[in-house]
């Protein structure tokens, strides 16, 4: 999509009927599956307590969204209830439950019973008959029920446009990995948010609609801006690397005919729809006095990750991903990027890369990470005049973060670790495929992933106090034989936090967040164990590859053969404690559907809801149930 003709592209579109996925029978698949996950995850954060309903009743599901593949599972599901609204509301269904409390809920068998009458299955209406237990602040109510239509409708697009079979995504690029995942984030329900997308916006610049889509540039004034490059790099040089000559001819031609000098400008990045819905209007007076003049779109083109705002180069894969303000809100937040807290991106980047590439466990591992290296953030606006910061200072930044594509060997190929959770049309999980594939016995496949995933997590929290934020969609796989080979970690600048006060150059010390050892620890029960092995062990476990005892004992056994090898470690960090604080995702959301956390205390904000049996705990009896 391009600045020149999205007035056209959006009229084309809604001639071509851009709401044709909103219709009943898409509709009532993602009601299902949004419901499933409103029960199995609010059950798992102990907001609800389903019981045992041995009278639950056989009941066709039409509509209803694809079962797991048949295969033996080491839990059986069993019959449950949820009793809402004084007992007019009875849900029912079939579910297993694994290690870490987790609720595996049989779609297919989910039933609604409103004053004893069979009814529809309706994700909004489960939120309003929740909200005595949910305790939504009344004013944000609204708010939280918009995201969750919004991920109704996502779901619902997904649901009528449908995607490659996993199979097709065996050997595929990365590109095709990404635009191919459906479910988002595992734990949040309301996960899709995206409120200031209209629908043609959505086509247009969602990850599932996968469109290309060409950034618009800006040139911003010198004395007006920053520009931070990382170790290595010139200004000129990386601007001819990642434009190429005729684009910035082209811009400096521009600039020159409106009797502007170039070498009194940088060029900035910025999303089409924010240029649309912000730039244009709410810095009107920046672009009036040519502090901001708008050049047009770049030549490549490039495409959305699962992170929205950030987009692969698919003109030239080995260009660098680039990184965007989008000032839509999802997920607990309004998607900006602070110029201020960018400024240092580079130097935290370039510590960080500095300390992987040092370290002999985790070169051996496999273990990378993928350099935000430049980052560029336009002040001159009045926002950062007032006495107030708010929103509106973060809005005008783009970052530039190196691409895995050059750095892998002929023969591998890379996927998004949330592709390991996924499951297409017909239920088929493509992480069973990878294994599949790939010759190996499933315990050989799984310790080679912890190897690669696991392994290097812990040694950077006990060999250096270093932790990351490593869900799915911030780790990018490196396959080889569709075995998982290694892994790059991405978005470093605003997702590590050194645990210690361990001494750190100046130009870093914002990530430093000193807590207890206990409090470490979670970095791996919380943002790993709970964040993402619960998913996958699940999935593992209901599809016959691997029970989830013997899943979680292989987990163990990494964990134990690193503090084997490296017995010096003096880390007081104990991952084999019998509990862990239950920290909870949804509960943060339903608090403050606005604004989850505060950026400045991270920590502070957490919300816990008792503890949780940890899985690998020593002389611990792992079972399936």
């Amino acid at each position: 999509m391009t600045l020149t003709d999205t007035t056209t592209h959006a009229a084309s579109v809604h001639r071509l009927d851009p709401a044709a996925h909103l219709r009943p029978e898409t509709m009532a698949v993602a009601h299902r599956h949004l419901v499933a996950k409103a029960l199995a995850e609010f059950s798992h954060e102990r907001l609800l307590a389903p019981v045992p309903d041995e009278a639950a009743p056989e009941r066709p599901t039409p509509g209803s969204a694809p079962s797991s593949p048949a295969a033996p599972a080491s839990a059986p599901a069993a019959p449950y209830r949820v009793t809402l609204d004084d007992g007019r509301v009875v849900y029912r269904f079939r579910a297993r439950r694994t290690a870490l409390e987790h609720w595996a809920v049989d779609e297919a068998s989910l039933t609604r019973d409103v004053d004893g009458e069979a009814a529809p299955l309706d994700a909004l209406d489960l939120v309003l008959e929740l909200q005595p237990l949910l305790e939504i602040p009344d004013a944000l109510l609204a708010v939280y029920l918009e995201e969750l239509s919004s991920t109704l409708a996502s779901a619902a697009y997904k649901a009528h446009h449908g995607g490659p079979a996993v199979a097709e995504l065996l050997g595929a690029d990365l590109a095709t990995v990404e635009r191919a995942m459906t479910e988002g984030h595992p734990g949040f329900v309301a996960n899709n948010g995206r409120i200031g997308f209209g629908v043609g916006e959505h086509a247009a610049y969602s990850p599932e609609a996968a469109a290309p889509v060409r950034l618009v540039w800006l040139a911003v004034r010198r004395e007006q801006s920053h520009l931070a490059l990382g170790a290595g790099l010139d200004e000129d040089a990386f601007y001819r690397a990642e434009l190429g000559d005729a684009t910035l001819d082209r811009f400096a031609a521009h600039l020159r005919t409106l009797g502007l000098d170039p070498a009194g400008y940088r060029y900035l990045p910025v999303h089409p729809w924010q240029w649309e819905h912000r730039v244009a209007i709410t810095f009107a007076a920046d672009v009036a006095r040519r502090d901001l003049v708008l050049l047009g779109d770049g030549d490549d083109e490039y495409q959305a990750q699962q992170s929205i705002r950030t987009l692969l180069n698919r003109s030239r894969p080995d260009r660098d991903y680039v990184k965007v303000a989008l000032a839509i809100q999802n997920m607990g937040f309004l998607r900006g990027l602070s110029p201020a807290y960018m400024r240092a991106t580079p130097a935290i980047n370039d510590w960080v890369a500095e300390l992987v590439a040092g370290d002999p466990t985790l070169v051996e591992a496999g273990f990378r990470v993928l350099r935000e290296h430049v980052s560029i953030g336009y002040t001159g606006d009045v926002y950062h005049r007032t006495a107030q910061p708010s929103a509106h200072r973060k809005m005008l930044a783009a970052l530039w973060r190196e691409s895995p594509v050059p750095r892998v060997e002929p023969g591998q190929h890379l996927a998004t670790m949330a592709s390991l959770l996924h499951r297409d049309a017909a239920g088929d999980a493509f992480v069973t495929a990878l294994v599949g594939a790939s010759g190996l016995t499933p315990h050989e496949w799984v310790r080679r992933y912890l190897h690669a995933y696991l392994r290097p997590l812990v040694h950077c929290l006990r060999a250096h106090d270093l932790a990351f934020m490593p869900h799915g969609e911030n780790l990018i796989l490196v396959l080889d034989g569709h075995a998982v080979a290694g892994a790059f970690m991405k978005d470093i600048g605003e997702e590590i936090a050194v645990l210690s006060d361990r001494p750190l150059p100046d130009d870093v010390a914002r990530v430093r967040a000193v807590v207890d050892d206990d409090e470490k620890a979670l970095a791996i029960f919380t943002d790993v164990f709970d964040g993402f092995f619960r998913h996958l062990a699940a999935i593992l476990d209901a599809d016959g590859v691997l029970p989830g005892g013997e899943f979680w004992a292989l987990v163990g056994e990494c964990v134990d053969r690193h503090a084997a090898d490296h017995p010096g470690l003096a880390s007081g960090v104990d991952l084999g404690a019998p509990r862990f604080a239950h920290s909870c995702l949804n509960r943060l959301q339903l608090r403050n559907t606005l604004q989850m956390v505060d950026l400045t205390d991270q920590s502070g904000s957490l919300i816990y809801a008792g503890t949780l049996a940890n899985p690998i705990a020593r002389d611990a009896v792992v079972a399936a149930s």
